[in-house]
């Protein structure tokens, strides 16, 4: 689980291709205090693994569905990357819950300078706008935000000069992609109020084993 709080920004150093996707070698300072094999980080809002960790850097494996699934397929050597460690019982829930789970890449439509910050309008897939809701929270680039308004499939956020120079998106440009990951709150939500114990198709996983004993005696 993360926060949505951008620790530091990341270089890739390497990209390598894999027969299951692919690995990157990230130069980083601060994360690398506590980063050890086997631990989850987030990059660019995906939750990987490391697998191997020296003093100013760590590797990472990427499978195909990663690759699919968000915009970690486009970078290069030389790339910046947001990094947050995985939250702990004592860390300061300064943004919002994330499970590093993309579910969607959105675009940059628009960067619009807003005194001395930005506004950005950023394209989102309609499948998941259900769970965007003004003033309501949004993961973009593992980046935790706030929706200033919605129009069709277009959100505004606006972006303060502190976020502007701690995360990429003081260097992204229109036509950019960004991952998203919508609330887990509204996710949540709609599993509850859609659930229908009854409605099963007759060769579902539930019905195989709808005489499994589930500890009665």
């Amino acid at each position: 689980m993360f926060t949505g709080i951008v620790e530091e920004l990341g270089k890739v150093k390497t990209v390598i291709d894999t027969d299951a996707g692919k690995q990157f070698i990230i130069s980083a300072r601060l994360v690398m205090d506590d980063l050890k094999v086997g631990d989850s980080i987030s990059v660019n809002g995906v939750c990987l693994t490391v697998i191997e960790a020296k003093i100013k850097q760590f590797k990472v494996d990427l499978v195909s569905e990663t690759l699919k699934k968000s915009n970690l397929g486009e970078i290069q050597v030389g790339s910046k990357v947001n990094l947050e460690r995985a939250l702990t019982l004592s860390t300061r829930l300064g943004g919002h819950i994330l499970q590093g789970h993309v579910e969607s890449v959105g675009v940059i439509i628009e960067n619009m300078p807003t005194g001395e910050g930005f506004t950005m309008v950023v394209g989102i897939d309609p499948e998941w706008m259900r769970y965007c809701i003004p003033k309501g929270s949004i993961a973009l680039d593992g980046i935790s935000l706030t929706i200033a308004e919605i129009e069709d499939n277009l959100i505004t956020i606006a972006l303060i000069p502190h976020t502007l120079e701690q995360t990429t998106l003081g260097i992204k440009q229109p036509g950019e992609t960004l991952n998203v990951e919508t609330d887990i709150v509204g996710k949540y939500i709609e599993r509850l109020l859609s659930f229908e114990d009854d409605d099963r198709d007759e060769d579902s996983l539930s019905n195989r084993y709808n005489g499994f004993n589930y500890g009665e005696s």
